[in-house]
């Protein structure tokens, strides 16, 4: 008897799996929630440090966009999970934030609304080039950098929370006098320590926690890329500094 096909997706889940572990992004956390399911995912976001997010422990919860359904529909939804279409790479996947989060472009029902999660149907009513929404080239990593750098620079064009967006404006505007905004978020991330302490996970709160070092082992050894445990104290400045680059200050603390 012939042996059933592995669905392409799989394959390319596996791979991308495997590159997170060997080359991690930093700033996020992900398992398999079951070691037999490549289609379900955990998720959880770290926030950046020297930012309002920082120390804050974000879960995430993911669903099928199907039929060009948009940002802020249910369906197929799971319990903190980051669950991929059987056609994946070629439908995204759509996160939700399970952890209550306050921005512009994040909806008070916890749903993301970003370009690149946007199904590749031609709406020249969204604004959108199709050269932002998803296209099969996209993956786990492309998205999750994108997650991050949408906390540190929101998008107030075209929000997903009108009143988040306001009160940031409004932030950037009296250049951090006005607070209302940023006290919200710190309270937000003040509770994600409850849900970080059930789940026994240390938040990062430095660069150099938060900056994931990867290593190539000499050629001769053969083996994958691997983590390394530690910091050399004389390299910790180096690779703080590199982690991030040249940023926007608009999630940053004023000085």
């Amino acid at each position: 008897m012939a042996r059933p096909l592995v669905p392409s997706s799989q394959k390319a889940l596996l791979l991308e799996l495997k590159g997170l572990q060997e080359e991690p992004v930093e700033g996020f956390r992900v398992n398999l929630v079951d070691e037999g399911d490549l289609y379900n995912w955990e998720v959880a976001i770290f926030g950046p440090p020297n930012t309002y997010y920082e120390g804050g422990y974000f879960k995430v919860n993911s669903w099928v966009q199907q039929g060009g359904v948009r940002c802020g529909a249910d369906r197929g939804l799971e319990e903190a999970r980051l669950r991929f279409p059987i056609d994946y790479p070629y439908s995204p996947p759509a996160f939700r934030f399970l952890t209550k989060m306050w921005h512009p472009n994040i909806y008070e029902t916890g749903d993301v609304c970003i370009s690149i999660l946007h199904p590749p149907v031609d709406d020249p009513q969204s604004g959108e080039l199709p050269s932002e929404r998803w296209n099969p080239t996209q993956n786990v990593r492309t998205i999750l950098l994108s997650v991050i750098s949408l906390l540190n620079e929101p998008n107030t064009f075209s929000p997903a929370n009108v009143d988040a967006s306001v009160m940031y404006r409004k932030w950037k505007e009296s250049k951090g006098k006005d607070r209302e905004y940023t006290d919200i978020i710190r309270k937000q991330v003040l509770g994600t320590k409850v849900d970080a302490e059930r789940d026994g996970v240390k938040v990062p709160t430095t660069l150099a926690e938060y900056c994931v070092k990867t290593k190539t082992p000499a050629p001769d050894e053969g083996s994958d890329l691997f983590y390394d445990d530690y910091y050399e104290d004389d390299e910790m400045e180096e690779e703080a500094d590199s982690c991030y680059g040249d940023e926007d200050d608009s999630g940053n603390e004023e000085s």
